[in-house]
């Protein structure tokens, strides 16, 4: 054999490199679909970060906390002041609630639910049509948290559904199940009108926003942009996973845009950041979590917070969650507020955009608030 046919266990090694990291882009549950007992190694984070851990020491204890709850129908009634105050408070000093009595009918999420987790257990072949590495792309499959960074891929699959304007891309999602783009439409329909009704809510709390009786144009304005604006649905699937101690569904970070709202199924997996541990989201029935994106901390100029959350996963159950991102168009650019800046509270924050967030998270590994704190400007 001639020396340039030899080959020799270096290359043998980097060729298995490259067919076992094929499989990790496949996603978890192309994994489990093939059957493992120890999850692989490009799961296993270091000590430091998994999930009994907090800023590299032990965590304090498996706390359950119980967000704040914003009763939407008492937010539409005579009561509105007050639930706007108790909106600011949970806004300032948790960046998460929870909203009860929607309005959303309990069919159109069931229903979102159920035909996602229909689509995650679709044959790998059809899932995968909708792989894609384009950002920008109407639907896309995938895995991790951004597989093309991450040194550690977390134990999660996602589609991702762009959503506005929806009748110019619910053509583009997939077709299988039957039902889904109709669910799916449904659902996007019915929480684009739920957010921005908490939008102004959260604008009228921060005093950027008149009341019904006392709106002016400059309200309708601010209000125009959202109504307008980026609306992201982000499907998870959390696989059983047989080590769940040494990896997590999704990493600490926080949420890019204004407003996320999440639907979850009854199993518990969401923690946030509280007060120097991590707690867990008791799920209540029937209710979306809703918290402050990097955006909103943005253009409240600091006053409210936008707080890193993580996802743990289980040994034993299957668990599904439908987030919906809402913020102001992709193209424009957010700043804090000129009315929430002034001598004693002095502009804290660049501009941002999505552009400057595309560029940020393809270039480095996205760990906790890395692309907000390189917005700040103190």
């Amino acid at each position: 054999m001639s020396p340039a046919m030899t080959i020799t266990t270096e290359d043998i090694k980097t060729k298995l490199e490259a067919i076992q990291e094929r499989q990790y882009r496949n996603g978890v549950k192309h994994l489990c679909e093939n059957g493992i007992s120890k999850i692989p190694t490009k799961y296993v984070l270091p000590e430091s970060d998994r999930p009994g851990s907090y800023k590299g020491k032990p965590n304090v204890g498996n706390v359950n906390l119980k967000l704040p709850v914003i009763d939407f129908a008492e937010l539409q009634g005579p009561n509105r002041s007050q639930v706007l105050q108790s909106l600011a408070i949970a806004c300032e000093q948790y960046g998460f609630f929870q909203v009860v009595n929607h309005g959303i009918p309990i069919e159109v999420t069931s229903d979102m639910i159920d035909t996602s987790t229909r689509f995650f257990e679709l044959p790998f072949e059809e899932r995968s049509k909708y792989m894609s590495s384009d950002m920008k792309s109407p639907v896309r499959y995938g895995t991790s948290f951004n597989q093309n960074v991450d040194k550690v891929y977390c134990w999660r699959d996602f589609l991702k559904l762009i959503c506005n304007p929806i009748t110019d891309v619910v053509h583009h999602w997939p077709s299988s199940p039957m039902d889904f783009r109709t669910l799916a439409a449904t659902y996007a329909k019915d929480t684009k009108y739920l957010s921005l009704m908490l939008t102004e809510a959260i604008l009228e709390s921060l005093g950027l926003c008149g009341t019904t009786k006392n709106k002016i144009p400059e309200d309708d304005e601010i209000m125009k942009l959202f109504e307008d604006g980026s609306h992201l649905m982000v499907v998870n699937c959390y696989p059983p996973c047989p080590e769940p101690d040494l990896t997590l569904g999704m990493p600490p970070h926080s949420d890019y845009g204004f407003l996320t709202l999440l639907l979850q199924d009854e199993v518990e997996g969401l923690q946030i950041q509280y007060q120097d541990k991590w707690v867990t989201v008791e799920p209540i029935t029937n209710s979306f979590v809703v918290n402050v994106g990097d955006h909103l901390e943005i253009f409240s100029n600091g006053r409210y917070k936008s707080v890193v959350h993580r996802v743990l996963v289980n040994s034993a159950k299957h668990r599904i969650s439908v987030a919906s991102l809402h913020s102001i168009p992709f193209k424009c650019t957010v700043s804090p507020s000129p009315k929430l800046v002034d001598e004693d509270n002095p502009r804290r924050y660049k501009d941002a955009d999505f552009a400057s967030f595309l560029e940020y998270i393809s270039s480095c590994e996205h760990k906790r608030k890395n692309f907000l704190e390189s917005r700040k400007l103190t």
